[in-house]
Order: C-alpha cells, then structure tokens, then sequence
C-alpha cells in the first residue's frame, strides 16, 4: 500500500475480506503474516530485554539474548494453539479461539518482577557484590519466578471454567481501564530511565564510595541523562510520529518497529553499538540451550495470582474486539466458546511458557488493529506469522542485535509503547458512563493506584517482623508486593467496590444520554471503530500492548 504523501492520490479501491477460514493465495498469507510479526516485535523482545537486564534479574549477556530468542520461538509456537482451537473430548470446553489471536509476553509482569528482584536481592535471596555494591547476575532469582508463574497460572485456568456471563459481570470496563491504565502508567518510568541511558547503579548520576560518577553504555559511556542519550531516544520517537503521518496504512502498524530500526541505525552510524555481544552469539539456538533452576517464591504467588486475573481481563476484551474485525458475532453461545476457550488457552500457555523459561503471555491486541487495516482474520496468515516468529527466534544472531540495542534508543521505543497501554486504559475508562457510583469507583481506586506508582515504597515499613518464621516474613513481604503495585491494588478495590455498591439507574440513564449527544456533537471516529468500542464495551475489555 502507498504511503499517503501530500502529492500522491489515494487509492480508494476497497480490498476484499478474508474471512478466518476462507481460502487466500500463500503468497499474500505470507505477506500479511509478516506484517504481523512485525507488528508484534517490540513487543516480544521488550519483556525479557528488562526481566533479564540491570531493572530485573541482571542476568549474563548469553542468558538475556537466549531470553530474547526464546521468547520469540515460544510465543510463534503458543500462538499457533491459540489460532487453532481444540475440543476437549468428552466436554463441551475448547483450548483456543479459533481466530487469528496472537499471544505474546505480557507487561503486566514486569513491574511485579522487578519489584521482586529488588526485594529478592535486599532479602539476601540474590547475589551482591560486597566491594562494589553491584547486583550480580540472579538466574535462581528469575527460575523462582516462572516457576511461581507456572503454578499461579492454575489462577486462570480455573477462571477459564467460569459461565462468561459472570467473568464480563465481574470484570466490567469500570474494572479493567484503571487496572491497563495504572500497568502503562508504571511501565512508563521503565521507558523513560532507558531513554536516558538505563538501570543499574548509573541511574540517576549514581556514585560509588570514591566518589566517582558511574557511566551508562559501554561502546561510549556517558553519564546518565546526557543530551547524547536523549537525542538517539528522541530519534526512535520522532521516526514513531512521522510514520503515523506520512506511512502507508501496513507501515502504520509496524511504526514502532520502523522507528527502533532508524535508531538503531544512527546509534550504529555514530559508535553507540558494541559488536562483541553480537559477534559472540551462536549462529542458531532453542529453548532449554539455557536453563533457570525452577523453585516457588511464595512472597510472589498473591502477587502472580493478580497478575492472571488481569491477563483473562485482557484475554476476555482482546478475543471481542477479536471477533469484531473478524466479522464474526459477539453473542451467544458460540461467542461464549471463544471467549472460554481463550481464557483457558491464555491459562495454559502461561504454564507452557514457564516451562519453556518464559514469563507468562497474555493476547496481544494490536494485531487486531493489523486485521481491520488489511481486511484479513484468516488463521491462514496467523500461522505464518506464527512461523516468522519461529525462524526469528532460532538464529539468534537476531536476539543478540536486540540485546547489543544501546538503552537510550530502546527506551525511546518502549517509552511509547508502554504509554500506549495507558492510553489502552484511557480508552476503556471512556466508554463508562460517569455517574456518581462510576465515579466513586475510579476515585477509591486510582488515589492508592496513582499513588503506589509515585511512591512505591510507601509500604514497605509497615511490616518490620525479621524473626525466624519464613512463611510469616513470606507472606508480609507478598502484602508489601500487592500494595507497592498499583494496578494490583487498584484491581482489588475496583472489583470490590463494584460487586457492592449499588447501581443508580436514573443517573446511569442520564449518563447515556449525555454520552450519546456528545457523540453526535463531537464524533470524530471511523464507523469501525464506533462499532469496535460498542462491542467491547458491551464484552469486556480491549488492551493494546
């Protein structure tokens, strides 16, 4: 498709649909299953790239491009159970969708990881250096956490079991948009502290006993926050918008990837990269060429059970916005199928995926988006793109570029991929009525939420037991985790909150009036996407990663 520069007519042919079983040339499913692949790469790599770097686990240069790598072959494996749908036999329940639903590794974990890892190395549990004060790389840190992720994700597989009717009744959009936004929210400081040169002791113009300033990067170190920094970031960003602009409708889907490979090809042009990584790597790997030592941490199991509460939130509005660009009902008992069998699906490849030494995934709903831009659901070019993730995977001279990426032009990238979740939230929040009970549900929640994300460590002296019990001290310190996390905290008080207080008809009926005539007022969205808002908001919830 062309890119839409001022001095160039649209072409306003309309392309034909294919449907999720329909027959379509290879050549075009491979096409489109490509774009797809890209569309889902900054976010498969960004996940392992911060569990496995300085903000998690610290993990060697080998380990974190193995994770790189591993989490690509595994979510194009993954992905296939989700596209292809199975009947239990014996049962009326399914293990997928059936659709073109693509899963990839969820952000929802990352701030419950790294706030883990950092207590995991003050608790003693991971290595630091006593000369330096550095954090030393914590492989038993990271096999403690997908093993807890393996078994919390029975959390998700039971859900799966549940009528849909009382999983949309309990996780309305009242409950999901503050719970997405608060994960962008969090995740956005993330971005930021990469954009500026990265984690680890150099954030923040750290010093060591002497005095000296620690450096950020290795190819140039340069202190943390200089104007090199921001400008490569600046750069990845730039590029974002002016795809959106001027890009084509597919170029459009993939910007954010476009926008990594123009910084990395200034950071590259100008010395910021350092080739040993890439040099050393292997030619071609798999999963399990690394191992991590899988044990239970049980201070993260309340945190993790939270965790998969919140991926079938998303599981449950991705598969209808799903359904919706697939040309295919919302409603009824067929719908219903869907819905569980996603639900168990998305379950059941959290305990594959932590078998496989990834973090638990979760539907990515930005495909959606790459469905409605190409008018192509068919599974056919799902599998291929299943595929592309495959191959990119096992030559993992692919995941070493990934690792080799300088942190101030991965943060540029991450930066707005994670505000994007928070948008995803925005989003959600905008199609509830504001009456006053809704009102009153987004105020209880977001004040602890938006207040865990500035000041994470607000809890953390209320418990001060350091007796010999460790199961009491465990489980202090899995409290601490859910409070210091603001989706999580916001969660539990929005479903609370919601189940008990009651519903105020004629102010909700006045609140749909006023939604409706400034709709008509001040419309601004396509039809689809009209459509699309409607049947999520009638279903569940839409996350965008």
């Amino acid at each position: 498709m062309k890119p839409q520069l001022p001095f160039m007519k649209r072409d306003r042919r309309i392309a034909p649909f294919y449907g999720i079983n329909q027959s379509m040339p290879i050549v075009l499913a491979l096409l489109l299953g490509f774009q797809h692949a890209l569309a889902m790469l900054g976010g498969l790599v960004t996940p392992p790239l911060i569990l496995g770097g300085a903000g998690g686990a610290n993990l060697t240069t080998a380990q974190q491009q193995y994770l790189v790598s591993a989490s690509l072959i595994v979510c194009g494996m993954l992905s296939a159970v989700q596209i292809t749908r199975f009947k239990i036999k014996g049962t009326p329940y399914y293990i997928g969708t059936g659709l073109l639903s693509v899963v990839g590794t969820s952000f929802a974990t990352i701030s419950i990881a790294t706030g883990t890892f950092s207590q995991m190395y003050a608790r003693g549990y991971c290595p630091i250096d006593a000369d330096t004060g550095l954090k030393l790389p914590c492989p038993q840190g990271y096999g403690a956490l997908i093993g807890t992720a393996a078994l919390c994700s029975l959390t998700e597989i039971g859900m799966s079991f549940l009528p849909a009717r009382v999983l949309k009744r309990t996780f309305p959009p009242i409950v999901t948009g503050p719970v997405v936004m608060l994960i962008g929210v969090h995740l956005v400081e993330t971005g930021l502290q990469g954009w500026a040169g990265g984690a680890g002791l150099c954030l923040n113009r750290a010093t060591n006993a002497a005095g000296q300033m620690f450096l950020c990067g290795t190819a140039k170190p340069l202190p943390w926050g200089d104007a090199r920094f921001i400008g490569l970031g600046f750069s990845v960003f730039a590029t974002i918008i002016l795809v959106e602009r001027f890009g084509s409708p597919i170029m459009k889907s993939a910007a954010v990837v476009m926008g990594l490979i123009m910084g990395m090809i200034i950071s590259g042009a100008t010395g910021y990269w350092d080739r040993s990584t890439i040099d050393s790597a292997p030619a071609a790997t798999f999963i399990w060429t690394h191992t991590f030592p899988l044990k239970i941490y049980a201070p993260l199991i309340l945190p993790l059970m939270a965790v998969y509460v919140i991926l079938a939130m998303e599981a449950i509005g991705d598969i209808s916005a799903t359904c919706d660009v697939s040309r295919i009902e919302v409603e009824g008992p067929e719908f219903d199928s869907r819905i569980q069998g996603g639900v168990l699906s998305d379950g059941f490849n959290g305990l594959l995926a932590a078998l496989m030494t990834m973090t638990p995934l979760s539907c990515f709903a930005q495909n959606n988006g790459v469905i409605a831009l190409t008018r192509c659901a068919n599974r056919t070019a799902g599998y291929c793109c299943c595929m592309f993730l495959f191959l990119m995977g096992v030559f993992a001279k692919f995941g070493a570029v990934f690792v080799a990426i300088p942190a101030s032009v991965l943060g540029g990238m991450t930066t707005f991929l994670f505000c994007s979740v928070a948008v995803s939230g925005m989003r959600i929040i905008a199609l509830v009525p504001f009456n006053r009970r809704n009102r009153f549900i987004l105020t209880a929640a977001l004040s602890l939420g938006f207040g865990a994300v500035l000041v994470p460590n607000y809890f953390s002296y209320v418990f001060t037991y350091e007796g010999s019990n460790h199961a009491l001290r465990g489980f202090y310190d899995a409290i601490e985790l859910v409070m210091g996390t603001g989706f999580a905290v916001a969660a539990l008080i929005s479903i609370f909150l919601n189940l008990v207080l009651p519903a105020e008809m004629e102010e909700e009926k006045e609140a749909v009036v006023v939604v409706g005539t400034h709709a008509e007022r001040d419309g601004v969205a396509s039809m689809e996407e009209d459509v699309e808002m409607q049947k999520i908001s009638e279903s569940g919830k839409g996350t965008m990663k």
